[in-house]
């Protein structure tokens, strides 16, 4: 059996073809990281209008917690509110049952109203002491506390750093925009404030 051996010129010409798609494989996935299809083409206006809503987003969770902290405020204004209604409905029914007892004699019962003696609101003319009571259930960024105050940018600023300063909270700067909490120290002067409201 006779095998036929090709000419040298058959053979080199297979080989180069073969080094020359090497080289080509080679040279495409080195080139291919840095060719971009065009879907993937970097659009800066794309990347504004992001920033843009993530700042309208981001506003607006400012907006939601402040009519939260809100609401909780005028919750506490009235603590006992609960309580009055419940004793009021409960000075009702003894009146009703006294009636309905009493039914052979007319008589006119006035009810009166049954007043307690009225918490006062947490003094807020103090803005650390109110700070404090802010953080105290949950951490805020400095534009969440400067909403619920109604102060400047510059004064909300100005109290956050005296407060990080003395102790009284903690920063999170892992955060954008920074976070606050409150601190053992800062809970011991919101202690210490409720005990003595005149030193503060």
């Amino acid at each position: 059996m006779l095998i036929e051996i090709p000419e040298p010129e058959v053979i080199l010409g297979v080989i180069l073809a073969f080094l020359i798609g090497l080289v080509g494989l080679y040279s495409y996935y080195k080139v291919r990281p840095f060719v971009k299809p065009r879907g993937e083409i970097y659009d800066a206006s794309q990347s504004e209008r992001l920033e843009y809503y993530e700042k309208q987003l981001i506003d607006m969770k400012i907006r939601l917690d402040a009519l939260e902290i809100q609401e909780n405020e005028q919750k506490i204004e009235d603590p006992n509110l609960e309580l009055k209604q419940f004793l009021e409905k409960l000075a009702r029914n003894e009146v009703q049952e006294n009636k309905s007892e009493n039914t052979n004699k007319p008589e006119v019962i006035h009810e009166k109203p049954v007043s307690l003696p009225s918490v006062p609101p947490p003094n807020h003319i103090n803005p650390i002491d109110y700070v404090l009571h802010l953080i105290t259930n949950k951490t805020m960024t400095s534009r969440d506390i400067q909403i619920t105050l109604k102060r400047s940018r510059e004064h909300t600023s100005r109290l956050m750093k005296k407060l990080f300063e003395d102790g009284y909270v903690q920063r999170n700067t892992e955060t954008k925009p920074y976070t606050y909490s409150i601190t053992k120290k800062g809970i011991a002067k919101i202690e210490q404030s409720e005990l003595n409201p005149a030193i503060t």
